[in-house]
């Protein structure tokens, strides 16, 4: 097989690749229940085993007479191609685009044990059985068919691979781009809750109940002591009256005077207690105002606070939106044809785009 001329090896390696293709969309179409174009491309290929195959082939020719050492190099080399190729591509397009996580004995996700058995298998398989008519068939064809079917495959194959990069590499940008906007609306959702929690309280104080506390308190110690001072006076008045008993008429007109001066007293106490009073509720009517105003002027600030960060939220969704809804036909089928693929630090923004490109194929 190493006397294969170089275009011969082009040729096995689109035959692979397609041959890969119909493996895989059949298997992933019946677990979905739907037809899948499986893989990255958009034409019937998988490059994945188209390398594979051709790599397995030279990997096997120096052992092709053990069937052990056939198995063994498959395992190695198309393991080896697996991962360095899940490892390439999720670094580049954000993507995994097969996850063996959920398999026993994976590394990574990019391989696992059940998978590189298969892969030994399918290499004796290959070198055994698959190879041999195709390498007839291609050794049979006219030389300037097979060139004609190498520049028409090969031209198609190296466009569709282009656009299919450059709308991977956009896709993994946009996966960014949304988690980033995401965590920026959480972070800007939390700002507003905050905003207008500090909102409601403050409204809440505009009742100004500590005011009137102080206010009450304040009057009811005035008034306890207006009512002392009455009292005193009170009593003046009481023992005056018992000395007009004990010394006689005589007395009485001082005595009348005293009562006169206590009651003189007492009208200036009422007076006294009167205005503290009012100084009392003025002072707290002025206190209740300065604590609506200032509220209020919180309260002005914060919305105006809160008008602006409902202004960026409303932007920075309908950015998102935008991000989100670019949705062509290479995205789509992207998305649909690689239903395993996951990504760990863009999992719900993969989730939601993949609901779309399924919401908008089944429109």
């Amino acid at each position: 097989m190493y006397t294969y001329p170089w275009y011969h090896w082009i040729t096995f390696f689109f035959i692979y690749s397609f041959f890969g293709w119909i493996f895989e969309s059949t298997y992933v179409s019946i677990l979905q229940r739907r037809f899948v174009n499986r893989g990255f491309l958009r034409l019937p290929l998988l490059p994945l085993y188209g390398t594979g195959a051709v790599m397995m082939l030279w990997l096997s020719l120096p052992v092709k007479d053990s069937v052990v050492l056939v198995y063994l190099a498959g395992v190695v080399g198309a393991t080896v191609l697996e991962y360095v190729t899940g490892y390439v591509m999720e670094k580049l397009f954000k993507i995994k685009y097969w996850d063996y996580s959920n398999q026993r004995f994976n590394f990574r996700g990019y391989i696992c044990l059940s998978s590189s058995v298969a892969w030994g298998f399918l290499t004796i398989f290959l070198t055994e059985v698959i190879h041999k008519p195709i390498a007839e068939f291609v050794l049979g064809m006219n030389i300037w068919v097979e060139t004609a079917l190498l520049l028409i495959v090969g031209a198609a194959f190296a466009a569709d691979t282009a656009v299919s990069v450059k709308e991977a590499l956009d896709l993994g940008r946009a996966l960014e781009a949304m988690t980033k906007m995401k965590a920026e609306l959480d972070e800007l959702q939390v700002q507003a809750a905050l905003l207008r929690s500090e909102i409601a309280e403050r409204l809440e104080g505009l009742s100004a109940a500590e005011v009137r506390a102080e206010a009450a308190s304040r009057l009811t110690g005035v008034k306890a002591d207006a009512a002392a001072k009455m009292t005193g006076a009170a009593a003046r008045v009481a023992d005056a009256a018992a000395h007009v008993a004990g010394v006689g008429v005589g007395a009485a007109a001082k005595v009348a005077d005293a009562g006169a001066g206590a009651a003189a007293k007492m009208a200036g106490v009422r007076e006294e207690a009167a205005a503290i009073v009012a100084d009392a509720r003025a002072g707290a009517a002025a206190r209740m105002a300065g604590a609506r105003d200032g509220a209020a002027a919180f309260v002005r600030e914060h919305m105006q606070s809160e008008e602006a960060l409902a202004a960026r939220i409303r932007a920075l969704s309908e950015k998102r939106e935008s991000v989100a809804g670019h949705m062509n036909f290479y995205r789509r089928d992207i998305l649909r044809g690689n239903p395993s693929a996951s990504s760990a630090q863009f999992a719900s923004a993969l989730k939601e785009l993949r609901e779309k490109a399924n919401k908008k194929s089944d429109v």
